[in-house]
């Protein structure tokens, strides 16, 4: 085989997937068919989930000096985060062009071959290996790999190929984005309508300004090229009655609304990640940040696999737990479609909301919902508030870690034992070349989130809890031969 996982796409999923590979040691080829990154910035910043994964793999300080805030919205209606506990908010106007940047730095670092100027033209699953056909800079070569992963966005050829099925709702209008230098436009936040639409200005920096025009009743086009800037300026006037012509683009876009996920999100040897899984209307930035954690999610269970620590039922489990994620969002972001993209006829309804949402539990739903906080996955074997849940960030003192999220740093699992019992070390001793056990104690009494009482958690690759004690009713070695393979 050429490699054990091939990745299709060098975005910001196909990235951390396969950075989340290497860590692991996995051979991983990432294709990609642009020669350069593009330098657009779609998304901006990320949410507080996204800055914990990239804490716990020691990634949030190449972004440099990062502004955080509390302020969100769902459907153009403020939300304060504030209400959220966590040790991170969500960061603010950081480009997506300088995520891949980061992301794409680290793959090298750990070793990934990243084949620029190679596009995917066919791929087939012979049910012992996966044969790719690509065409590269020298020809049209194949490619054989253990299995392949399609990172590869909204039109997706690994979906197509395979034939995923991939039911939703078309786009039924089109709209703008633009980051645009030399215009002297007074901030407007999302959802602040207008009589023919809805339009968003939000200042970058550099001097740049990010503009969104979202016209209703304009058909939905199927562009092979971005939009001209003149297009943009005139819908801006037709909706606002201002001239902006005269600005200078940095890039144009265009986006719908069309909302469809993959009823599946593996076939055989084949997975899709990212935007190749589930495609929305983009609304508070969750695209991007669940991307990524689709990827952290799939990347170790697939380093596990591969290199036969574990059976290939896990695998199984990428789906059973982004899947419902994925429908969230898209449930998610359509709500907020309607809120803001409506006309006044959906007044009363924001009105109401508005009211809602100055009540503490709804405003804490809203805002974990959006921020992904909320994503609780079904772990089966008690009620320990943490299980199924991401481990909060929690300081120690005493041990070889100065924290749970620094103790992930290796991608590696973790057994935090807080009560320095030995028996449970004992009994966990066959699983060391693969879980790291921590004997530390809370630096602070209340326990940072940690349910009181608490004395030893197993935490996941991924930064989510597995097992903990007391309140689980299955074995510790039962969730360790379930999570990371049987014992040696």
């Amino acid at each position: 085989m050429d490699a054990e996982v091939v990745v299709v796409g060098a975005g910001p999923a196909g990235m951390m997937l396969a950075g989340e590979l290497r860590l692991a040691g996995v051979d991983v080829i990432v294709l990609e068919r642009l020669e350069k990154r593009t330098g657009e910035s779609r998304g901006l910043g990320f949410t507080a989930r996204t800055m914990e994964v990239f804490d716990q793999r020691g990634l949030l300080s190449r972004f440099g000096d990062i502004e955080i805030s509390n302020q969100g919205h769902f459907g153009g209606l403020p939300v304060d985060f504030a209400v959220l506990d966590g040790a991170h908010q969500a960061a603010k106007t950081v480009p997506q062009s300088q995520t891949e940047t980061v992301l794409e730095n680290w793959v090298e670092e750990l070793g990934g071959d990243i084949r620029r100027r190679h596009e995917l033209l066919s791929l087939k699953d012979t049910g012992d290996l996966v044969e790719v056909e690509v065409d590269g800079p020298d020809g049209v070569h194949r490619l054989t790999a253990r299995y392949v992963v399609g990172c590869d966005g909204g039109r997706s050829v690994v979906r197509k190929t395979m034939g995923f099925d991939f039911p939703g709702t078309p786009s039924t209008m089109e709209m703008f984005l633009a980051d645009v230098k030399g215009l002297d436009l007074k901030p407007r936040m999302v959802g602040e309508t207008l009589p023919g639409g809805m339009v968003m200005v939000g200042p970058l920096p550099g001097g740049v300004t990010r503009l969104i025009v979202c016209e209703r009743g304009t058909p939905p086009q199927r562009r092979e090229v971005p939009p001209e800037y003149d297009e943009v300026a005139a819908a801006w006037k037709r909706l606002t009655g201002d001239d902006i012509s005269y600005g200078e683009p940095v890039w144009v876009s265009s986006f719908g609304n069309a909302t469809r996920q993959v009823t599946r999100y593996r076939q055989g040897r084949v997975f899709l990640a990212g935007d190749s899984a589930h495609i929305h209307l983009p609304a508070g930035g969750q695209g991007m940040n669940t991307s990524i954690q689709d990827a952290v999610n799939l990347g170790w269970k697939l380093a596990a696999v591969v290199q036969g620590r574990a059976p290939e039922a896990l695998l199984d489990t990428y789906h059973d737990e982004r899947h419902p994620v994925g429908q969230r969002l898209l449930m998610n972001t359509q709500a907020q479609g309607l809120l803001f993209l409506s006309g006044p006829e959906v007044q009363p309804l924001r009105d109401v909301l508005t009211e809602l949402i100055t009540y503490l539990p709804v405003s804490r739903h809203l805002a974990g919902m959006v921020s992904g906080l909320e994503v609780h996955y079904p772990v089966a074997g008690g009620r320990h508030p943490l299980l199924g849940r991401r481990m909060p960030h929690l300081e120690l003192s005493g041990g070889t870690a100065d924290s749970s999220t620094e103790a992930l740093r290796t991608g590696r699992g973790v057994l935090l034992d807080l009560a320095d019992n030995s028996e449970l070390r004992r009994r966990a001793g066959g699983w060391r070349d693969r879980v790291d056990i921590v004997t530390a104690q809370p630096k602070d009494a209340t326990g940072n989130g940690l349910p009181a009482g608490t004395t030893a958690v197993l935490i996941r690759p991924d930064g989510y809890v597995a097992w903990a004690a007391p309140g689980c009713h299955s074995d510790l070695p039962m969730a360790l031969d379930r999570w990371f393979g049987p014992a040696r």
